[in-house]
């Protein structure tokens, strides 16, 4: 007698069926990401291997001195909107009228205020111009980023994904086209102007498509509101744009240009990884905005979210460890000594990404559920704490203490989002899950420590077999159950047949 196929609960199969969409939307960003990441990673060290570290090292310090201010010229319009777009429709018609010269001229005060900044902080002539020109490249990809939210909250995930990555392909072509005419500095900030620019122009274009011609009538009444609304946003934005980058400006003014160089062929590998928190965490902030008032469906997608955001990512952080020195094969001309003291840095920052990996979707459900407040506090005290170890230990390590000092900060943060969450949000953290995941991760190093010892195997080898333990691990630990695949496999099936 055949064996009744196993009944899938009703609330179950009620989530399978809301997360099936979105976990599509997931994989599609991703995988454009894994396709143009990576390469334009790969480019910008070849970039900073043909300019030297010294150039390439002040160039990193004015790039990030822009990014801070940056984030600042948003004022956290962009979360503001993408999170009243998503729980209402109607806010589009009612308030972009005033939202886009508003952000515009948001971002004209921010290439001012970058250039008194660089200034006071003694850039001149050459170095000066060169900033301008960055916030300008940027003040073009703020903008972009603030009319993807119109996408993101729409549940537009695909087009948003497309145009995410759009930017880099553009930049990787311009690039790789300079490199057999002699890649000079000029060259490169002026095709980062020219990439971002083309982009904010297309989605300029999409956007009036999908929605209509927006008649611009700022109204100071709403301008005030935005504002009003959008500075816990702001705060937010601000301090983890600080928490993240300036330790490459401070390596640069306190110690050496150099030393900042390594830290950023360091960091640029962290960024790529960040990249998938980064790319995947914001469609999960207008799911939990969307959901706001139903503390179940929250619950459900945190825990959903949980593997997602996590798994991924052990694999990464272990290569990272035991096989980072792979990262810099692009370094031609620098010596064993500079390419150890990158690697180092390369550790550091990934056990950085693994506590991001654990405890950075913690941060977008209270973000998202109107808890900006507590968060921009608790990284508040972060930066303080980063600020202050960068001065006791920057002069005497250099790019190692910064590498150091953003993993404790990072370990500081999380701390406090595990405590925040359940007392604001009334949603239960996924503790066994976690322990599930610590597990695995465990298992993998371990793993991957014997195979480095003892096989003696090519890099790629080791990472496909470090790979199918990790794999093994994930479903024996429970992390993944064959039953939750099954019930994905059934009702594809049953959708299949009609």
């Amino acid at each position: 007698m055949a064996r009744p196929a196993a009944r899938i609960p009703s609330s179950q199969a009620s989530f399978f069926s809301r997360i099936k969409r979105f976990f599509g939307n997931i994989g599609f960003v991703v995988l454009l990401n894994l396709l143009v990441k990576p390469g334009w990673v790969v480019l910008e060290n070849v970039v900073q291997d043909r300019l030297g570290h010294e150039l390439f090292g002040t160039f990193t310090a004015v790039l990030t001195l822009a990014t801070i201010v940056a984030a600042v010229s948003d004022l956290g319009t962009t979360q503001l909107s993408t999170k009243r777009l998503a729980a209402s429709a109607s806010y589009f018609t009612d308030f972009f009228p005033t939202l886009l010269p508003l952000r515009a001229g948001l971002g004209v005060g921010f290439l001012g205020l970058t250039v008194g900044l660089g200034w006071l902080l003694g850039y001149q002539g050459y170095w000066l111009l060169v900033l301008a020109l960055t916030a300008a490249g940027l003040l073009f990809t703020q903008y972009t980023q603030f009319l993807r939210g119109v996408l993101q909250a729409d549940q537009r995930f695909n087009t948003d994904a497309v145009l995410s990555v759009l930017e880099r392909v553009l930049l990787l072509g311009l690039v790789l086209a300079l490199l057999p005419l002699g890649l000079t500095l000029e060259g490169f900030v002026g095709a980062r102007v020219a990439a971002g620019l083309f982009t904010l122009l297309l989605l300029f274009g999409l956007i009036r498509r999908f929605y209509g011609r927006v008649r611009l009538r700022p109204r100071w009444r709403q301008a005030r509101q935005v504002l009003l609304e959008s500075l816990p946003l702001a705060f937010i934005t601000l301090v983890y744009g600080l928490n993240e980058r300036i330790d490459m400006l401070m390596l640069e003014r306190l110690v050496s240009a150099r030393e900042a160089s390594y830290y950023a062929a360091a960091y640029r590998w962290v960024d790529a990884v960040m990249m998938y928190l980064w790319t995947v965490l914001p469609l999960f902030f207008a799911r939990f905005a969307r959901a706001t008032g139903r503390p179940g469906e929250q619950q459900e997608l945190l825990w959903f979210g949980q593997r997602v955001v996590t798994v991924p990512l052990l694999l990464v952080v272990a290569f990272g460890l035991f096989r980072g020195e792979v990262l810099f094969f692009q370094f031609e001309h620098s010596t064993p000594a500079e390419i150890a003291r990158m690697t180092q840095c390369l550790q550091i920052l990934f056990l950085n990404v693994l506590v991001h990996a654990f405890f950075a979707i913690y941060s977008t459900l209270l973000t998202s559920t109107d808890h900006e407040k507590p968060v921009s506090w608790l990284v508040t005290g972060s930066i303080a704490l980063n600020v202050g170890l960068n001065f006791l230990l920057m002069p005497r390590y250099g790019a190692l203490a910064g590498a150091a000092n953003t993993l404790l900060c990072a370990v500081f943060v999380s701390v406090g989002y595990v405590w925040l969450v359940p007392r604001r949000t009334g949603v239960s953290l996924p503790l066994r899950m976690l322990g599930r995941l610590a597990l695995a991760f465990a298992g993998l190093c371990g793993g991957w420590y014997a195979l480095r010892t003892y096989a003696g195997l090519p890099w790629w080898l080791e990472t496909a077999l470090a790979a199918c333990w990790l794999l093994a691990l994930v479903f024996a630990l429970g992390v993944v159950r064959v039953a939750e695949i099954k019930a994905v496999l059934q009702r594809k099936k049953k959708a299949e047949n009609g």
